[in-house]
């Protein structure tokens, strides 16, 4: 074959190759063109009872009901449906409870290519058992930290005598110390810790707004003789998250919690709070960051107390741990009454914070 002949078919070949993509160039412009939604704010609750909408509540309904997230999106990587507003810049998301739900639905949010989560605010935010030496029902808290729950256990009554329960460090020979010894396994986090500065600002923007409180919630409170904390109205305060998969109650346990959290955190945290998600949602977060996919450094924890995870003076901790909650709709009240004065003052004033983050 000639040089002559050689360029004439590789031009053939070139206009034949232009042809059979030109059915496809609307396909790949409109490919091109897309881009993944800047979002602002990613609201995370844990679960939902029934639909997201217009029925009995759980963490999810007043999100989506206030603040208008009308917008449904296929997400197979999650429990249910995402939920957007109309300009995309407020997304939704129930987690699904417990740590393992949890933390595999923040991940695969944060590697979903539709978004563009590197400037988003996420609002972590749900029920849980508050602390009756610390708060009261109802009330809500930002956390400074949120410490996981790995950990050695015996039976307390296969404990030595003098334990004042059966959990303790691994590495540790005995309770609330720390491991005297090096562990075998290094990768664990056992206590992480928010930006102080972001929970603070977010401490100030709602310490002073009034959360609901009811006639029921009044009742339980009367119990709690003793624990003036516990019979206040419900209020905003600063105080940490202690996650597990265990669903416990009862006094024993909740010195316990105590203890855990100012161990893990060198005496600087106040258990508050007890859930069952937040340490892994802090952990997937910690690798998106690494990931160039979020900036943990946005991530704010809020709970808020629907019952007390200890048994009132005179009663016991199986009729604390299966009681109904006292103060289940008011909680959900309370987390959407702090948490949307947070959200409503970041998209505000969303060109200083988009860079910005308060409290640095």
């Amino acid at each position: 074959m000639t040089p002559c002949t050689t360029r004439f078919s590789r031009l053939c070949y070139g206009l034949l190759f232009i042809f059979a993509l030109a059915p496809l160039a609307p396909a790949l412009r409109a490919q091109t063109e897309t881009k993944p939604w800047p979002v602002k704010i990613v609201i995370l609750a844990t679960f939902e009872r029934g639909a997201d909408t217009g029925d009995q509540p759980g963490e999810f309904q007043f999100w989506v009901e206030r603040e208008h997230l009308d917008e449904k999106l296929d997400f197979p990587g999650g429990v249910r449906a995402l939920r957007s507003n109309a300009d995309h810049t407020v997304i939704g998301m129930v987690t699904g409870t417990t740590l393992v739900n949890a933390g595999a639905s923040v991940m695969a949010l944060g590697l979903d290519p539709r978004f563009d989560l590197t400037h988003a605010y996420w609002l972590m935010n749900g029920i849980a058992g508050v602390n009756p030496e610390v708060a009261s029902l109802g009330s809500a808290a930002w956390a400074n930290y949120v410490v996981s729950d790995v950990a050695r256990e015996i039976d307390p009554r296969e404990a030595p005598a003098d334990w004042p329960y059966g959990l303790f460090a691994i590495g540790a020979l005995r309770p609330n110390t720390l491991p005297d010894r090096p562990l075998v396994a290094t990768d664990r986090i056992y206590a992480y810790a928010l930006n102080a500065g972001l929970a603070d600002w977010a401490f100030r923007l709602t310490q002073n707004i009034k959360l609901q409180d009811t006639p029921e919630m009044q009742a339980a409170r009367a119990a709690w003789q003793g624990f003036p904390n516990a019979q206040r109205p419900p209020f905003v305060l600063k105080g940490d998250s202690y996650a597990s998969d265990y669903f416990w109650s009862g006094r024993i346990m909740t010195q316990y919690a105590d203890d855990w959290v100012k161990l893990w955190t060198h005496g600087q945290g106040t258990f508050v709070m007890t859930e069952m998600e937040d340490s892994a949602v802090a952990e997937a977060l910690r690798r998106l960051t690494a990931m160039h996919r979020a900036d943990y450094q946005r991530l704010m924890v809020l709970r808020t107390g629907s019952d007390y995870c200890m048994q009132a003076p005179g009663g016991t901790a199986l009729a604390a741990v299966t009681a109904p909650y006292p103060g289940f709709i008011p909680a959900l009240e309370s987390a959407y009454a702090a948490g949307s004065t947070v959200i409503h003052a970041l998209l505000a004033d969303w060109p200083k914070y988009a860079d910005h983050i308060p409290g640095d």
